[in-house]
């Protein structure tokens, strides 16, 4: 069970149970729409985010190694089996159950749960016009990545200000100065969109 008195964890169930909500409500054919990941539809997407709660760690790890240690690659082979395997509506029935998972990423604690949640969710929400996560939501998986994470994206906020016009937030402190929501500030950094001048 989640840690309920953590408002990180409060945050996590929120988010899983919004996206629940979206998702018992897609139109069936809509389970097929592309994402924002590329090569993934809808399906993929909730396959991913929803692959803690139906695998072991023990079988995650052999996965990896059995993809030379490159865990997109697993991931991605993982997700296209598990569709093909599972319905869209264990899928969803798996995300659904699993609102207070206590699932964390190796390293990422509490707050990469988070963002895993966070940012997989406008995958798939962006591109269906759906309803965007709370910007004070996005704000704490924002201040929460650190260092390692932001260099996961390759992103280099050099000569950059990102200012959030949506709640409290101010990522960078360079002279030129992109004042955005805070969903699409978090989807530039994922590498999701693009801003001009581009984040180099």
């Amino acid at each position: 069970m989640l840690d309920l008195t953590d408002p990180l964890a409060l945050e996590t169930a929120a988010e899983r149970e919004r996206l629940a909500d979206l998702l018992a409500a897609l139109p069936p054919d809509r389970w097929a729409a592309d994402s924002l990941c590329a090569g993934w539809q809808v399906r993929e997407v909730v396959a991913h985010m929803t692959m803690p709660y139906r695998h072991t760690g023990a079988t995650v790890m052999a996965g990896i190694a059995a993809a030379g240690g490159d865990f997109n690659r697993f991931a991605d082979e993982r997700a296209r089996q598990d569709t093909a395997d599972t319905t869209d509506a264990e899928l969803l029935a798996s995300l659904r159950d699993n609102i207070d998972h206590p699932w964390q990423p190796p390293l990422g604690g509490q707050a990469g749960a988070l963002s895993h949640d966070v940012i997989h969710g406008l995958d798939i929400t962006e591109p269906l016009g759906l309803p965007r996560p709370p910007a004070d939501r996005i704000r704490l998986v924002l201040t929460g990545a650190g260092p390692r994470q932001l260099d996961f994206f390759g992103v280099d906020l050099t000569g950059r200000r990102l200012v959030a016009t949506d709640t409290d937030l101010v990522l960078g402190d360079g002279p030129v100065v992109t004042e955005l929501p805070a969903a699409d500030m978090l989807l530039a950094i994922t590498g999701r969109t693009a801003l001009d001048p581009p984040i180099r």
